[in-house]
């Protein structure tokens, strides 16, 4: 699932967004995925976390995200982070730490209590997505 958040990625910068990507899965099965689009829609709020939410919530005609798991390129942003304890979602699997931004900086207690995290899957590939994306601007 992380290869498909990671395709997600690189739709992003081909779109010249932040190249971070995200995939719901519910049981076993994608029910959403998503990418940030903050340049797109002019949105600081339109991160890959938050448009994944946004589809599976919809897809499950309802607010929560129990027994589903949230694959992201990048550890999520507190802001992410508060939005996925609403949601509760049930497992997060990341790939890159996030050293500058990522929630456990600020606020390791954020998620919901029951929700299970795994970091590190592929974490080499998603973070020289954003390296090689970081370069490029400066």
């Amino acid at each position: 699932m992380m290869r498909e958040a990671l395709r997600e990625a690189e739709a992003a910068r081909d779109e010249h967004e932040v190249p971070i990507g995200a995939v719901v899965t519910c049981r076993g099965r994608i029910i959403a995925k998503a990418h940030n689009l903050t340049e797109t829609l002019h949105d600081p709020t339109a991160h890959a976390e938050m448009q994944a939410i946004t589809m599976a919530t919809e897809y499950l005609g309802g607010k929560y995200l129990k027994d589903c798991t949230l694959y992201v390129t990048v550890e999520p942003c507190p802001m992410c982070a508060a939005a996925l304890n609403w949601a509760q979602v049930t497992r997060i699997v990341y790939g890159a730490a996030d050293p500058r931004r990522g929630y456990t900086l600020f606020s390791p207690d954020l998620l919901h209590p029951r929700t299970e995290v795994v970091s590190g899957v592929l974490a080499a590939p998603c973070a020289a997505l954003m390296t090689d994306f970081f370069k490029e601007k400066r």
